[in-house]
């Protein structure tokens, strides 16, 4: 279920459309919406016509294909000001989910394709996130490559405090479930690295869920992401 929550101005759409808004106010004929949707929704499903770009603007999405046997495999973590679902087709690969209750922009993909022919800076932005996106997916497949469960845990929690708005903390809102599918790990084998880590003090808990993790020494937790 989501809920229709307002319709901010396009120059609100940060990282595509930048902030300045031209004396012609071109940039405002783009319609952006925002939507609130419940922990465990559908945002978009796999094969779904991608006819919008999203934007997180609370709460957190992750973006998963299930496999034929049934497995899901996690290809991305979309928090806080990231933008999703844009695609080199015309529709989704992934299935978009919110992980918790979470409010996300759109606009629709015509009228950002739109802007960006005659805009240099929305086409280069376009170009940029496009490239960035294509990066994650590579180390995405080099993560997945690696041998050991520790490297691959040790290179998801790198990922995360490189975007983590709080110095030291992770307060991480996927699941352990959640990492493993992401890692292509089981849940106990996820469970098994992240106490290790805590036992050679790199890491530590806080709270009862242990999704709050206290980073002690990123150092030693570098030396075991051999990519890093």
């Amino acid at each position: 279920m989501f809920v229709h929550t307002s319709t901010p101005s396009a120059v609100e759409f940060p990282g595509i459309l930048g902030v300045n808004c031209p004396e012609d106010g071109s940039l405002t004929r783009v319609s952006l919406n925002e939507f609130s949707y419940k922990k465990g929704c559908e945002i978009f499903g796999e094969k779904e016509p991608a006819d919008y770009v999203y934007q997180v603007v609370t709460g957190a999405v992750r973006s998963y294909k299930l496999l034929s046997d049934g497995r899901r495999q996690i290809g991305a973590f979309h928090l806080a000001g990231d933008i999703f679902g844009l695609e080199i087709g015309t529709d989704h690969r992934f299935t978009a989910e919110a992980i918790v209750d979470t409010t996300v922009r759109l606009m629709k993909r015509c009228s950002l394709e739109r802007v960006a022919e005659s805009d240099v800076m929305v086409a280069r932005n376009l170009l940029s996130m496009t490239t960035k996106n294509l990066r994650h997916a590579e180390d995405h497949m080099l993560l997945l490559g690696r041998k050991t469960s520790l490297e691959r845990v040790a290179a998801f929690l790198i990922e995360m405090d490189k975007r983590s708005t709080a110095a030291g903390i992770l307060a991480l809102p996927m699941c352990r479930r959640d990492i493993a599918d992401y890692l292509g790990l089981t849940l106990e084998t996820v469970s098994r690295a992240l106490s290790r880590l805590h036992d050679i003090g790199v890491l530590g808990f806080i709270g009862n869920t242990q999704r709050q993790i206290v980073l002690l020494d990123r150092k030693k937790l570098a030396s075991l992401d051999l990519q890093h």
